[in-house]
Parts: C-alpha cells; structure tokens; sequence
C-alpha cells in the first residue's frame, strides 16, 4: 500500500521552518521554479545570474520569516521581496530591467490579453512588432502585464507585490494596453485577421 504523501500549506511549511531551519527548504523546493521564472521575465539576466538572485531572495525570505503576516498569501510576499531585490540588483548596477527573456508562448499571453487579438494572429512578423512595442513601454506596464497575464496573479496578489491599490493596478493595466495600442496604430501595425 503506497502511503499519500501530507501536502502542507504554505503557512505551515513558515511555521515549521521557523522552529527549524533546515524545514526552509522545503519552501525553497515549491518557489525556486516560480521565482526562478519570474526574474527571467523581468531581467535579461543568464540562468547563471538569475540563480545568484534567487539565492539572495531566498537568504532574505529566510531573514524576514518572523516578519511574515500569515494573513498575506505567501507567493504574493515572496514576489514582493523578490521584486523588491530586483529593483534594487538594477539600481546597484545602473541597469534597468528588461522583459526580452520571455518565451514566445508568454509574449503570445500578453499580446493576446493586452490588445484582445483573436486566437490566430497573421504572421510571426507581426508578433516581432507587437513585442517591439510592448518593450518601448515604461516597465511599470510591462511589469504589471507580466504578472497579470504571464505569471496569472489575481489583483489582489497584484496589489501585494507592487504595494498598490487595486485601481491602480487596473489604471496601469487599462493605461498600458491604451499605449499600447497607440503604439500599433502610430506605426501602423495592424495584426487582426481579417
């Protein structure tokens, strides 16, 4: 008989970890993918890199443990310290972070969700001019898209990460797909099927 491994909640692998360090890995296991991928998506960074960062991220997840509200989502508040050490590896090193390491199945996700195109686009040449555009926009867009339309965070998880309220998590989003689709138009961009 195979016994069912016990599934622990987020909140109880915090408690476990706080009474004993060695059980944190076991919440480095569940969000190293996760986090791993998400730094892609905001960074151009080389795994190599991103595996440097993540590792930080995680020394400072392990220092503000005591600090966690178990009334939080967990993911959002990794995200947020995540997100956080980002901004602040790019300000160390005068860079400002990019989204070009998204994969084609992501920039599809955004496209689709930003500018409501059907299923199909035309030609491969139009996605390559709608991520080119999606790029010029200021990386609070680019962010919040990222984290609605790739990551899939509800809004209130958005609202944890960034610490923004919920409308203007939806300004930025309305805002953006708005840019975006002056954007399009000023270079007359046109991907709808006919």
């Amino acid at each position: 008989m195979i016994e069912k491994k016990e599934v622990r909640t987020d909140v109880q692998l915090v408690e476990l970890a706080r009474g004993n360090p060695e059980s944190f890995g076991l919440l480095m296991e569940r969000y190293q993918g996760p986090l791993f991928h998400y730094i892609r998506r905001l960074t151009q960074l080389q795994p190599d890199d991103i595996q440097d960062l993540l590792q930080e991220i995680f020394i400072k997840i392990y220092q503000n443990l005591n600090a966690y509200d178990s009334h939080l989502k967990f993911s959002s508040w990794a995200y947020r310290i995540a997100h956080n050490h980002i901004i602040d590896y790019f300000r160390k090193v005068s860079a400002r972070p990019q989204t070009n390491a998204l994969e084609d199945y992501e920039w599809n996700k955004i496209i689709q969700s930003s500018i409501n195109l059907e299923k199909k686009l035309v030609n491969k040449d139009c996605v390559v001019r709608i991520i080119a555009c999606i790029q010029e926009l200021p990386m609070k867009y680019q962010e919040v898209f990222i984290l609605r339309f790739v990551e899939e965070k509800e809004y209130e998880e958005i609202m944890d990460i960034l610490q923004k309220p919920k409308g203007s998590i939806a300004t930025l989003i309305a805002r953006g797909r708005k840019m975006l689709v002056s954007k399009l138009k000023a270079k007359n961009i046109n991907c709808l099927p006919s």
